[in-house]
């Protein structure tokens, strides 16, 4: 049985840590009900948040989630799809099964989280989803054929969903950041992350309130105008 909630609910995905466990503190700073995922167990402790453990790429597993959380709030406001994995490696040394993993995370669960979604968004007339993706796409960053792809495959549904879902009051958008100092960067040798900081305009590398600063903008009811655009952080032109 739903409760009708006055607080904006949104769905988080990969916010055990990282950039999803900031934005989610983040938005439970503002008010929001925020419901996250991730393979591991939720570390965060709120009134207003739950967390379910899943992997994004089982379907089943993702569409169960999102009829609890509708259930549980009768709405859902926004959904940002940032749980994601990568590997550095060359193409001619990547194996299918990395490749697999990579799409699977990336592709099939940002495109299963925002599918579910947005049936629960169609109701309301209104809604906001946002997808992950990476300046890697645009910088064409050697070592990161299969993350490429899998976020240049993300970027192409961030266009074609928003153009079907732009009757409705649904905006889609996407977001690139630059490296943050998270888990998913920690791995990578410190000459690759300087080759990268220097084919970008603004030479550091990203903070949180950087990615805040652009999903609160994503999020706003006043950029209901705003649909289909991709965003990549530190100056860096697609």
């Amino acid at each position: 049985m739903s409760t009708a909630v006055d607080a904006p609910v949104l769905i988080i995905t990969g916010s055990r840590v990282g950039i999803g466990a900031h934005l989610a503190r983040h938005y439970l700073d503002k008010g929001w009900i925020v419901a996250g995922c991730s393979r591991g167990g939720g570390l965060i402790e709120h009134e207003r948040y739950e967390h379910t453990q899943l992997d994004v790429g089982d379907e089943a597993a993702v569409t169960s989630m999102v009829r609890d959380v509708t259930r549980r709030y009768g709405r859902m406001d926004a959904l940002l799809n940032n749980a994601g994995i990568a590997s550095m490696n060359a193409a001619l040394l990547t194996p299918g099964r990395t490749l697999e993993n990579i799409f699977r995370t990336n592709c099939f669960g940002s495109f299963f989280f925002a599918r579910e979604a947005a049936k629960v968004m169609l109701r309301r007339q209104y809604g906001r989803i946002v997808f992950f993706t990476t300046v890697a796409r645009p910088l064409r960053l050697e070592g990161e054929s299969a993350y490429a792809a899998s976020k240049a495959a993300l970027e192409s549904l961030t266009q074609v969903l928003s153009r079907e879902l732009a009757p409705n009051g649904i905006t889609v958008n996407a977001l690139g950041p630059t490296p943050v100092d998270t888990d998913l960067i920690r791995g990578v040798p410190q000459g690759s992350i300087d080759r990268l900081l220097e084919r970008q305009a603004i030479r550091r590398l990203g903070e949180f309130r950087d990615v805040a600063n652009v999903t609160d903008f994503y999020l706003s009811p006043e950029s209901d105008f705003i649909t289909g655009q991709i965003l990549y952080l530190g100056g860096v032109e697609s």
